[in-house]
């Protein structure tokens, strides 16, 4: 058959969109992965499951196809952490996880199955956000303020109990130390994230839970719980109205913590920076802003450095506080 140069020239267009169309399907399946997974430690519905998805949801297709939020829960945040420390180096598998597992835990446990530093590689910080003390219906509606809350508890030592999302997680230390402060000793019970504290506390089988400041607004609206003070430095914008710790007379008490996203060790540098774009893109989405505020997160990226450099200094101020509480997870 003769192809004639009429035919040859409409012909050109149509193989170029065609060549055009197989570099771009090469270039993505070299650049981006078919499937991602952000596996968190904590239960679906609490504040570590909601960031996990909302930055999920801005990460595909620029990062991979589909990205999906795994949640690993259990042994307090330990168990995605092990996940992602034996991940494959491709990126596929990402650790959403709070500060704790990596700068409180390697203090209270002996046998840490993870080293937070080799077993890890930074990628971005995820946000910050305050801590809050909060109590339910346990507690007399005449107890307004943690001094009150103390002397109540001193004075029913069987009530003494509080929930926190996880032993050994800054929301656990910073209610023993309340507890010292006020010469009583408030023993935390764990939970598999901060929701279901709350919700034993709503049911009245604990009197008091101590967690990020967001978790508690859906509860303290509908008027099931209510907080007594939040931990910041200054008072959070996500509960105005509620006094701080240290305008409650309890001097050096400023708890924040944070979440990050981190890669499996051993990846390349190219895969981090693909990730760490990502992140910082999804993290300056206005969606992404708005729904973490709903709950009292601030959305806060960071580069790689900057996110190893907070955890290497996180992990060395905990150590004299954790000993100086004295308690140990292995006991």
């Amino acid at each position: 058959m003769t192809i004639s140069r009429r035919q040859l020239l409409a012909a050109a267009p149509a193989a170029g969109v065609l060549t055009a169309t197989a570099i771009g399907r090469s270039a993505w399946a070299q650049s981006n992965l078919e499937l991602a997974r952000v596996i968190t430690g904590f239960a679906p519905g609490g504040t570590a499951d909601v960031i996990s998805r909302r930055v999920a949801d801005k990460m595909h297709p620029g990062y991979a196809r589909s990205v999906l939020v795994d949640n690993r829960t259990g042994a307090g945040g330990q168990i995605a952490v092990q996940y992602v420390k034996a991940a494959a180096a491709d990126g596929a598998t990402v650790l959403q996880t709070p500060m704790s597992m990596l700068c409180i835990y390697p203090h209270i446990y002996k046998k840490l199955p993870y080293d937070p530093v080799a077993d890890l590689t930074p990628v971005s910080m995820g946000c910050v956000f305050d801590l809050a003390f909060s109590v339910g219906r346990q507690v007399p509606a005449n107890v307004k303020t943690v001094s009150d809350y103390l002397l109540w508890a001193k004075a029913n030592p069987s009530k003494t109990s509080f929930g926190v999302p996880a032993a050994g997680s800054v929301s656990h230390f910073m209610g023993v130390l309340l507890g010292r402060a006020g010469d009583v000793e408030l023993q935390q019970v764990a939970y598999r994230g901060t929701l279901p504290a709350i919700q034993d506390m709503i049911g009245g089988q604990i009197p008091a839970v101590c967690g990020p400041v967001g978790e508690f607004t859906q509860f303290v609206k509908a008027g099931s719980c209510r907080l007594l003070a939040t931990a910041g430095s200054e008072r959070s914008r996500f509960a105005p109205d509620v006094p701080t710790l240290v305008e409650q007379g309890f001097k050096n008490m400023v708890y924040r913590d944070w979440f990050g996203f981190y890669l499996p060790p051993k990846v390349t540098s190219e895969t981090v920076q693909r990730l760490n774009s990502a992140l910082v893109a999804a993290l300056a989405s206005p969606d992404v802003v708005n729904a973490l505020a709903t709950i009292g997160l601030e959305a806060l990226s960071s580069t790689p450095g900057e996110l190893a450099a907070r955890q290497r200094t996180e992990l060395m101020q905990w150590e004299p506080l954790v000993r100086s509480i004295g308690f140990s997870a292995d006991s």
